[in-house]
Formats: structure tokens, sequence, C-alpha cells
């Protein structure tokens, strides 16, 4: 299908963006990539009168140090943080599940704040954030306001940007050489949505002191498996395997045309299992 006729905005900076948004309210839509918004226009899922595109702004691109955390932009893109030398030596966890994301083509144009933003549940970079203890920041007409991950996403395709406000970037804590992590998606094809995945980070000295796992596609939004990680906190590596079993305890996970709610719960024992034992073994 063809989408509906829309205004278009070019916004050369994170202030002219959230300026255009306040303009038009909840008739406008950010466009960065647009691997999300484009095909639910086409669909017209999504009717948006005017796009503001922010994929050239400048501010909203690139990675920086700030000591204990990293800031990365929000029209970054999957590949530009694939191959960022700041993400692959401090958090190689975001690093290697971008490169997970859709194929090459998605991944030069798709941006990272563009992934979070669309708050799909079956998206990558959701469970990650909400493993990382990422927060985000959010620009609107009051200036700048920050939110953690685990208030970012509020229902399915619905997170806690306004409709006047911008993602404008990320701050993803660094990791030390204690940490170790591990990715397991099942999916149809591997461009498509994973049907679920389980992030597994693992800090280790002997023991397993903490562990952290995110879940895709488990809810309307991404999850944690708390459970396992309960089980784990201070377990020797012997207890994954009994700790995984719990890994879809207290989730509520969709039943669509590709796997019912039995199926994912199944799924994320046992990619959960997989990805504990891949991390630990790093």
């Amino acid at each position: 299908m063809i989408p509906a006729s829309f205004d278009y905005i070019k916004a050369d900076s994170a202030e002219a963006a959230v300026a255009a948004l306040g303009e038009h309210g909840d008739d406008a839509k950010v466009l960065a990539g647009g691997h999300s918004l484009i095909p639910m226009m086409r669909l017209r899922l999504a009717v948006p009168e005017v796009l503001v595109d922010v994929s050239t702004a400048s501010d909203l691109r690139g990675v920086t140090d700030a000591g204990d955390h990293l800031v990365i932009g929000a029209a970054t893109t999957h590949d530009e943080v694939v191959h960022d030398e700041l993400v692959r030596a401090h958090c190689g966890v975001l690093s290697h599940v971008a490169e997970t994301i859709g194929d090459p083509q998605v991944r030069h144009r798709g941006t990272i704040g563009g992934g979070l933003a669309h708050g799909d549940s079956a998206g990558d970079l959701p469970a990650t954030a909400l493993a990382l203890d990422a927060t985000m920041v959010i620009h609107g007409p009051d200036g700048e306001r920050e939110v953690a991950a685990a208030d970012f996403f509020v229902d399915y395709l619905e997170t806690a940007v306004g409709a006047d406000e911008l993602l404008v970037a990320i701050k993803v804590p660094k990791l030390d050489d204690s940490w170790s992590w591990n990715y397991q998606k099942f999916g149809r094809v591997a461009q498509a949505w994973a049907i679920v995945g389980s992030l597994a980070l693992v800090s280790s000295n002997g023991s397993i002191s903490e562990a952290r796992v995110g879940l895709t596609h488990m809810g309307v939004g991404p999850v944690r498996a708390s459970a396992t990680e309960a089980a784990l906190s201070g377990a020797s590596t012997d207890a994954i395997a009994d700790a995984a079993e719990s890994a879809a305890e207290g989730t509520e996970p969709p039943s669509d045309l590709n796997a019912d709610a039995d199926f994912r719960r199944h799924l994320a024992r046992v990619l959960t299992r997989r990805a504990l034992e891949a991390a630990v073994a790093n």
C-alpha cells in the first residue's frame, strides 16, 4: 500500500525537532531510519500528517565517553554502534546485539534511538537496554529529563516519550572485565523479528556474583527473567540449568501466527540456558 499524504520537515538539530513536534503535536512523527515507521505507514497503521526527519541532526549522532558510562546519540545507526571503538571496548554486548539486527541494509540505516523509541518487545534493543540498566535522555519543551530503561517501556509500541518530546541519547553503563555475555534468539528467518530472544549478562569470579537476563518478545514490553537472576546470585555455574527453568516465570508472552504463548515460554527457558552457558564459557 501507499502511505497517506503528509508534510515533511527536515530538522537539523534536536531543538528544531522538538519545536516542530511542539507545533504539530499528535499529528507528527519522528523519522530517523524509517524501518519501523514507514512499513506502518504503508499499512495505514500509522497516519501522521507531518514527518520530522532527524536523520542528519549532527547533535543526535555519535558516541562519547562520560566517565562511568557512554552516551550514544539516538540517531546513531546500528552499524555505527557495531563498529564504534568505545562501545566495543566498554559495552561489547551492545555491539554484539546490534550486529544481529536485520541485515546490513537495515543496520546502515536504522538507528539505536528508533529501535528503542518504537517500543516493540520483539526488537533486540529494548531487552538489551533493560538488562544493561540503561538510561534514556528525553528532550522536550521544558528541557531534558532522564528515564531508566525499567520505566521507559510503558506498553506495546508505547514508551515514556511524549508527543512533543524526542529521545536524544542513551546512557549505557560501562562493563568491567568481570562481565561476559551472550545473546540467543530464535526466528523463522535470519532477518525477521525474534520469536523469542534471551540476553544473558554474567559477572563472575569463580562463582556468579550477578546475572541479568533480558527477554525479547515475552510480554508487551521487554522483561527481565527475575526468578532466574535471583537463583543465580552467588551460585556456581552448575546452577544454570535449574535456574533457566524459571526464565518464563511471571511473563505474559503473546500468541500469534508464529508461536503460541506456551511455545514462547519453552523457548525462553531453552534460550536462557544456552545464553547463560555461553556467557560463562567466554
